[in-house]
Order: structure tokens, then sequence, then C-alpha cells
């Protein structure tokens, strides 16, 4: 677990207020990798440190924004798109917006990034890179036995693709680190950035 220094995203709204400048803390990574858990953390902690916070949640995402969306690569970038729109909105608008969503495609996360840069909102890749055994093993949903069973086909990270990032603002090995570990690490990527005292 790591800070990596992606000077692209240093300076971001720097004129305001930290209390008033918002940012999309972007969470990438397998299933049951951990980024819904590290979202939820980080999310309460930086209410108690004053922070207007959302949580744009992938499954709450597909079941409402994104209704219809099946999981071929079209239709996994256009949900991916939909959530960065709904994320950069409200990072301009001054509040920390918390997306633990897979985005398995670079170019399609590298779109958000682009629309956040064009607007001047702040945006943070963070790469929740826990090893596809460990994730199995959890299987939070039960996707990884579904998929050994054959009753599931891609399977991101299994016999789907994921394109980890190359450059994450941070990258975090959730096997050994504690969920609040983990959103301690984001938390001090955000201090650095001067969005949280």
């Amino acid at each position: 677990m790591g800070l990596l220094d992606n000077a692209s995203n240093a300076p971001c709204g720097s004129e305001s207020k930290p209390s008033a400048r918002g940012a999309t803390v972007w969470l990438t990574g397998l299933p049951s990798a951990g980024k819904t858990t590290i979202a939820q953390t980080l999310a309460g902690r930086l209410r108690a440190a004053g922070r207007r916070v959302e949580v744009l949640d992938g499954d709450e995402i597909r079941r409402f924004l994104s209704a219809g969306l099946g999981f071929s690569r079209e239709d996994r970038d256009t949900n991916v798109q939909r959530v960065g729109l709904v994320a950069e909105i409200l990072a301009r608008n001054g509040i920390v917006v918390l997306v633990p969503v897979i985005a398995p495609y670079a170019d399609s996360r590298a779109a958000v990034r682009e629309r956040h840069a064009h607007s001047g909102a702040c945006f943070y890749e963070v790469h929740v890179s826990t090893p596809v055994e460990v994730c199995s093993a959890r299987d939070v949903k039960g996707l990884y036995a579904r998929q050994a069973a054959g009753r599931l086909t891609g399977l991101t990270g299994v016999d789907d693709p994921y394109e980890a990032p190359e450059r994450p603002d941070l990258r975090i090995d959730t096997q050994d680190a504690t969920p609040e570990e983990s959103a301690g690490a984001v938390y001090a990527l955000l201090a650095a950035r001067g969005l949280v005292s």
C-alpha cells in the first residue's frame, strides 16, 4: 500500500478553501476486492471531519441509473460514463464523491478523468489491487462460486478483462490491511491534496 505521485492531479481547485472543494475518488478493482467497504469506512471518517460526502455504490447505480444495461464492453462503458457524469457534477459542487465501481477498462476510466479535468473538478483514481485469489476466497456476493460452477460467465478478472491502472493516485492491497487502514490511506491522499485537514 502506498501513494503514487500522479502529477496530473496535483493542483486541483486549490484556489478555494478545502471545505468548499469537492473531488471524486474512484475506487477500481476486482469484485470482492474491498472497494465498497473502504468507501463506506472512509465516508464515515470524512463526515466526522465535516466534509459533505456521497457514495455512488455500483450495485445501486446498476439497479437505478443503469437499469437494463448488461455486461458487454459497450454496456460497461456506458455505465461508467453515467456514473462519471454524476460524480463530476457532485464534485464540482463541493462534494467528496466516493465511487466503488469496478470500471474494468482503462480508456473508460481515462474518459471520466478527462471529464473532471475539463470542468476543473478533482479526480483521484485508487486501485484496490487485492489479488484475485483473495477476492475469490472472500466472494462476498457468491460471484466466484457461480463462475466456478459454470452458472456465470463474464466475471471481471477471471473470464473477462480487467485493465489495472498503471499510474493510479493510490494503490492499496487489502490482503494484509484492515478497512480502517485502507480508508486511512485514502484519507491521507486527500489530506495531501488539501481536501481535508
